[in-house]
């Protein structure tokens, strides 16, 4: 076994991480971290935490000093294409993700990409669009959509591609409650290990049960959500509020 392919009891591995942007801005310091599969993780802290650079290391968008793992694979130029399979990412501007000129089309991008049949891809969008409530937009331009229904079908081009992790930045953001508590339900039943990052703090509270804390680049607090959720001085500290049950 070669070494960019090792096992590991981990879904996510990461290692004592560093990164600096090129004008030598910390993004992130010596953080170390492991998710098993099937636990939904929040990722929270203040604008400028790292939480972003973070996430885009799982997928070797970005690289850092320090070792990063996904589903027994190193993220390294080698198993690049093999890792991005496994990691589905949501980004928090949809304007980043869609691209065609119809949301068929950018929903049916990801599983044409992975070879699936035209049933298949027709079915995935089918799914994909119904489980964040766009069902009958598959001919609009997401463009003309607003911002809450561009995030949603963000959302869907990732579902559409069954990915092993799910990775979500603001994944509330720009929703209307019932679409917002129809997202919580549909990610709650996904047997996905997930890392979400949020501001919406009752969503971590409702989704996922571990919250890891991060500030200034490093990994500040790591436990249950309800424990750490709860501790009003460490929130504060951290920019954070604590959220009403």
């Amino acid at each position: 076994m070669s070494e960019g392919a090792r096992l590991s009891e981990a879904m996510i591995r990461i290692q004592k991480l560093s990164f600096a942007y090129p004008d030598g801005r910390p993004a992130l310091a010596d953080v170390s971290l492991e998710v098993q599969a099937g636990e939904k993780v929040a990722i929270v802290g203040p604008n400028g935490a790292g939480k972003s650079t973070l996430f885009l290391q799982l997928n070797g968008i970005l690289q850092g000093q320090g070792y990063v793992e996904v589903g027994g694979l190193v993220v390294e130029q080698s198993n690049l294409r093999q890792v991005r399979a496994r990691v589905g990412m949501v980004f928090q501007n949809p304007d980043d993700q869609l691209f065609s000129p119809s949301v068929f089309e950018d929903v049916a991008f990801g599983p044409l990409h992975m070879g699936c049949p035209l049933e298949e891809v027709r079915e995935r969008v089918t799914q994909a669009l119904a489980a964040v409530g766009m069902t009958g937009h598959e001919k609009h331009m997401p463009h003309h959509l607003s911002i809450g229904e561009r995030k949603r079908i963000a959302i869907a081009t990732v579902l559409a591609m069954d990915p092993k992790v799910l990775v979500l930045d603001e994944p509330s953001a720009g929703l209307d409650p019932r679409a917002r508590r129809n997202l919580i339900r549909l990610l709650r039943g996904m047997p996905l290990t997930m890392l979400i990052a949020s501001h919406d703090m009752r969503l971590v509270w409702d989704l996922c049960p571990r919250t890891v804390i991060l500030d200034g680049g490093r990994l500040a607090a790591d436990g249950p959500t309800a424990q750490l959720l709860q501790d009003q001085g460490l929130m504060e500290i951290h920019g954070l509020e604590v959220p009403f049950r």
